[in-house]
């Protein structure tokens, strides 16, 4: 597989860069100390059409192919900004624009499209079930021309930010399905409508600035033609969109990983200590060089991975380990700057320990490296079922 890219998408990654330079570190750590939301930054990108990069033509958006919506949004990591305040509405769409029916997409992509709406949230983990989806309690109800939504979700992240919600919920109680897959729907919720009528959104303060939230809902009323898709059928429809949420995390990740190269090698050739740059020393210089050969294996992955996606060809396996691998090199590369660094790699003005505890993030979500081992055992080794 060749990594050499097209020259629009050359062109595309060297907009996003001049972009991201109107972003510099004190912006983003001026947000980090207030737990601000990037507002000027989303917009910025909205106005680009970057968001959009996935939506058809059609509906307004450009159309692009997965492995470029991947490329916007490594460029983005890669010049220290964050795409996790805004990347879920690449994947999020995926699921109205491939289940949605036509009144749906007309409704609801051209706003998104044209950056009148945003549709950032993904109501799907919950307290109780973690990543077992097929647990989660979140009960909608139907009742005449509307569902009646009762639940909570947890790590919704954006919804403060957000106009629209994708939310999964049973429809079934899995005790009534003979497939526990089965009685899941989805459904899309305005926000603005929401909110005050049934939503409550409750802030979570984390270890990074990521805008996450608990939500709750009572007896929220959703309209039936909100209703992606056949009903009972959405965990199938969650699934199809799951691959494109990992490559395009993955495409992330080696964004940081190339930042935190960048950033370390500048500094290694540099700092000078006991008369010589601190790059001379095979201590610093060869966990670098380690750091540099794992990111470039993960990205190989991540492309061939976008590559078979862009293709419709079956990814799962790829995408899951594109995901995992991109998050293990860009964790490396996180604590290898650091090292690298030594005190000053503490120190707020130099970027790193604010992205080094924003990558720690994606060895957990939006799946856990452990689920990720579990799959490939399984699904790819043919062995036992481990949960």
């Amino acid at each position: 597989m060749m990594l050499e890219e097209p020259s629009e998408v050359v062109e595309i990654r060297e907009s996003v860069a001049r972009l991201c330079g109107s972003f510099p570190g004190e912006y983003w750590r001026k947000l980090d100390r207030e737990g601000a939301y990037p507002s000027e930054f989303v917009t910025a990108l909205t106005e680009a059409g970057f968001l959009s990069a996935l939506i058809p033509e059609d509906y307004g958006g450009a159309g692009l192919p997965l492995s470029t919506a991947a490329a916007i949004l490594e460029e983005i990591q890669k010049a220290g900004c964050n795409g996790g305040a805004c990347h879920a509405q690449m994947y999020i769409m995926g699921a109205l624009l491939r289940h949605g029916n036509e009144d749906q997409k007309q409704r609801y992509l051209p706003g998104i499209a044209a950056g009148d709406l945003r549709m950032q949230a993904f109501g799907v983990t919950e307290p109780t079930s973690g990543t077992d989806t097929t647990s989660i309690k979140t009960f909608a109800r139907r009742e005449g021309s509307h569902y009646v939504i009762n639940g909570q979700k947890v790590w919704t992240s954006r919804a403060e930010h957000s106009d629209l919600m994708l939310l999964l919920a049973r429809t079934t109680p899995k005790s009534d399905v003979g497939k526990k897959t089965d009685g899941i729907s989805v459904f899309i919720v305005d926000m603005r409508e929401a909110i005050g009528n049934g939503l409550t959104i409750k802030p979570i303060r984390a270890m990074m600035n990521h805008a996450t939230t608990e939500v709750f809902f009572d007896d929220l009323k959703v309209p039936a033609e909100n209703l992606i898709g056949e009903e009972g059928k959405g965990f199938k429809y969650i699934l199809s969109g799951m691959n494109a949420e990992r490559i395009l995390i993955g495409a992330e990740c080696i964004g940081d990983a190339k930042w935190f190269i960048d950033k370390m090698t500048g500094y290694a050739r540099e700092r000078v200590v006991f008369g010589r740059p601190i790059g001379a020393n095979q201590g610093i210089q060869f966990p670098i060089a380690e750091v540099y050969a794992q990111m470039r294996a993960a990205e190989l992955m991540v492309r061939q991975a976008a590559a078979l996606f862009d293709a419709g060809e079956n990814c799962g396996a790829e995408a899951n380990m594109a995901k995992m691998l991109a998050a293990e090199a860009s964790w490396k590369a996180a604590d290898t700057c650091i090292q690298t660094f030594g005190g000053f790699g503490f120190a707020e003005e130099y970027d790193v320990e604010r992205k080094f505890r924003e990558a720690r993030l994606y060895r957990v979500a939006p799946i856990s490296t452990n689920l990720i081992l579990s799959f490939i055992g399984e699904h790819v080794l043919g062995m036992p079922k481990s949960y």
